[in-house]
């Protein structure tokens, strides 16, 4: 479980092929240089969001740590095309007993969207995503949703797009400045949200 909040956008260092998917190598020197001095090192068998996929940690040799993605998490994210040298968002899986800043995230992208718009305006940045109808019918006005492993809130709906507003802050911390006009993004919807929406149909169903 994780919560949108990134902790460092870290590089690729590694492709390659593994077992009908692929096996990513990261460099996660930038994590540990925005520790301050806390111990930020991941370990054999810990998860890991990566541009807000789940990831489980394959090897660890210092700040080089691999992840295997199967097929099916190829499918379902952009990681497919995943480049050497691109950074990813990431966080490590919180701790019970922590703080929760953004919402509650599980890692499992439901889909991908694709940056439609991106409009900066005094103290923001405006992006467009273009997500589909189904994506859209599973957020709620002004609620939650994670973009590349962001927590970040609706700040309007369309039909088969949402718009999200991003502060400085988010921008330096994150992936998400880079993004240009036609890039995919891997999304999340707000997992009590979606309960909700899923209850008050079986509710009216009933």
């Amino acid at each position: 479980m994780f919560t949108g909040l990134v902790e460092a956008a870290c590089p690729l260092i590694d492709v390659r092929p593994a077992e009908g998917g692929l096996r990513l190598a990261i460099d996660l020197s930038p994590l540990r240089q925005e520790s301050q001095g806390e111990q930020q090192r991941v370990v054999l068998g810990e998860s890991v969001s990566v541009s807000g996929v789940c990831l489980t940690v394959a090897a660890q040799e210092g700040d080089r740590v691999s992840f295997d993605v199967v097929p099916e998490t190829l499918s379902r994210t952009t990681l497919g095309t995943a480049q050497v040298g691109q950074r990813v968002n990431v966080e490590r899986a919180m701790c019970l007993g922590d703080r929760l800043d953004g919402h509650l995230v599980q890692g499992h992208v439901q889909t991908t969207g694709q940056l439609s718009a991106r409009e900066m305006v005094p103290g923001e940045l405006r992006l467009t995503v273009t997500c589909g109808a189904d994506f859209v019918g599973s957020c709620l006005p002004k609620g939650s949703v994670t973009v590349d492993g962001v927590s970040l809130t609706l700040a309007e709906l369309g039909d088969e797009s949402f718009v999200v507003a991003l502060v400085p802050h988010t921008l330096e911390r994150t992936t998400l400045d880079s993004l240009k006009v036609g890039d995919r993004v891997n999304l999340e919807p707000d997992m009590i949200g979606q309960w909700v929406l899923r209850a008050m149909g079986r509710t009216t169903e009933r």
